[in-house]
């Protein structure tokens, strides 16, 4: 693993923290009512994927983004990889938040498979959340109305899982899975052409070469981190919710979000993009952000 020590993926303040999650690094800047932003999980998952959202709202906003158990600068150790450990993520963020800005409902924003964990806190605990933003959210594609299985369900697949984890190749294949060429190749399928932006490249380049930096990926892989019961947890959601989405690349297929239809509380925008449409459209999306964030209620009526 690389020795060459991993930069801020954006510039603001970091700080550490330890909770239910154990050590996690997070980042902190701006004035104003707090929004939590928390980044996707893969292999090369950093904060640097919600920079643009980060840079161009704590000019509003007092925006906090951390870095996921097993990601960044926060604990990389080799541990169990679960929901719950997620979940647990961003509680910690929730807290420290309260701790830091007192009882205000909090706008949270999270990409692809970060927002099941996002959803899951949020209906747990609904009075501390004004709003919810899922870009490129799973669990809306097509058979995702199977998802409403057994609360705490996932689909790992326990065979993967014992083979991924093999000592024999568990570190040439994620060497494999993290070369520059492999990195770039998967950017490609995100942003759904070969225009990605290669700043992003390069800092996952980085961030994939830390140590420790294979052991979140393998739980990821393994299907662990995938809820089954995913479509009962945003059924229950309550607040307004935005699903943001693309329509290029492998994961612009949104074709079980209808129900969403029937629901006040939801928004759905596709944009003409790959996944991060914040990177591609900035202007466009931070436009329709502002709005929806607008007609979310008042934080006296959140409290």
């Amino acid at each position: 693993m690389s020795t060459v020590t991993l930069p801020p993926a954006v510039d603001a303040d970091r700080h550490e923290i330890n909770g239910d999650a154990g050590r996690m690094s997070y980042y902190v800047s701006g004035d104003g009512p707090p929004m939590l932003l928390v980044h996707s999980i893969n292999a090369a998952g950093s904060v640097f994927e919600v920079r643009p959202v980060f840079e161009a709202c704590r000019e509003r906003y007092r925006v906090y983004a951390p870095d996921l158990p097993g990601f960044g600068h926060s604990d990389r150790s080799r541990r169990p990889y679960t929901v719950g450990l997620y979940v647990d993520a961003i509680n910690d963020m929730l807290d420290l938040i309260e701790r830091d800005c007192g009882s205000v409902a909090v706008d949270a924003l999270a990409l692809s498979l970060a927002s099941e964990f996002l959803a899951r806190a949020a209906r747990d605990r609904p009075m501390r959340f004004r709003s919810l933003t899922l870009v490129s959210a799973t669990g809306f594609r097509r058979g995702s109305a199977a998802l409403t299985e057994a609360e705490g369900s996932t689909r790992e697949m326990r065979r993967l899982a014992a083979v991924l984890e093999f000592p024999l190749w568990r570190s040439g294949l994620y060497r494999l899975l993290t070369r520059p060429g492999t990195i770039r190749y998967f950017l490609r399928r995100t942003f759904g052409s070969a225009d990605i932006d290669t700043e992003l490249a390069a800092y996952d380049d980085l961030t994939t070469h830390q140590p420790g930096a294979e052991n979140a990926p393998f739980a990821f892989l393994s299907g662990r981190l995938f809820s089954k019961d995913i479509r009962n947890v945003y059924e229950a959601l309550d607040m307004r919710v935005w699903l943001a989405h693309g329509t290029r690349g492998d994961f612009s297929d949104f074709s079980e979000a209808a129900w969403t239809q029937q629901r006040g509380n939801w928004r759905v925008t596709p944009f003409e993009t790959g996944a991060l449409p914040y990177f591609e459209q900035p202007a466009l999306f931070l436009d329709r952000f502002a709005e929806f964030l607008e007609a979310a209620p008042s934080l006296s009526q959140a409290e």
